[in-house]
């Protein structure tokens, strides 16, 4: 079921906007521990083990207040993403990390759309922003499926 909510949710955002590159990630804030749980590049792009979560800018705005981050080019975005040579390589380079929030408010993961430069326009920011408040109970449903701890 954990897939197929990302992956619905990933066609969705693709026939709307595009979606060159699109990953969801979970957080689990009390251990500071962030998972890529889907990606639409599994060979490229895997879904693999925890990293720690971030303290900077990107983290303040996207987890800290509840707002997406929009860059519509790579120096925009490269500050933040050290992997940044492997999204462009795989030829993105704008980026919009979404967040997704619990009833309380608590930003507990992300929904991360990846395009060409100046693919992030307000109409497709605003359509981007929807879709992923329109399936938040599902996602919700699923991230809570998704484990946090790496396989031994």
């Amino acid at each position: 079921m954990t897939d197929a909510t990302f992956s619905a949710l990933h066609r969705a955002a693709d026939a709307a906007c595009g979606a060159r590159l699109f990953t969801v990630t979970v957080l689990d804030r009390r251990a500071g521990l962030a998972r890529r749980a889907y990606t639409s590049h599994p060979a490229d792009y895997p879904a693999t083990g925890t990293k720690p979560m971030r303290d900077d800018a990107w983290s303040d705005l996207v987890i800290g207040q509840g707002r997406s981050f929009v860059a519509n080019s790579t120096p925009e975005f490269a500050i933040y993403f050290s992997d940044h040579a492997l999204i462009n390589a795989l030829g993105c380079e704008a980026a919009m990390n979404i967040p997704v929030a619990d009833d309380s408010g608590v930003v507990v993961g992300t929904v991360n759309v990846l395009d060409a430069a100046g693919h992030f326009t307000p109409e497709r920011i605003s359509t981007l922003e929807w879709l992923v408040e329109s399936h938040r109970p599902a996602l919700l449903a699923a991230f809570a499926t998704v484990p946090m701890e790496n396989p031994a």
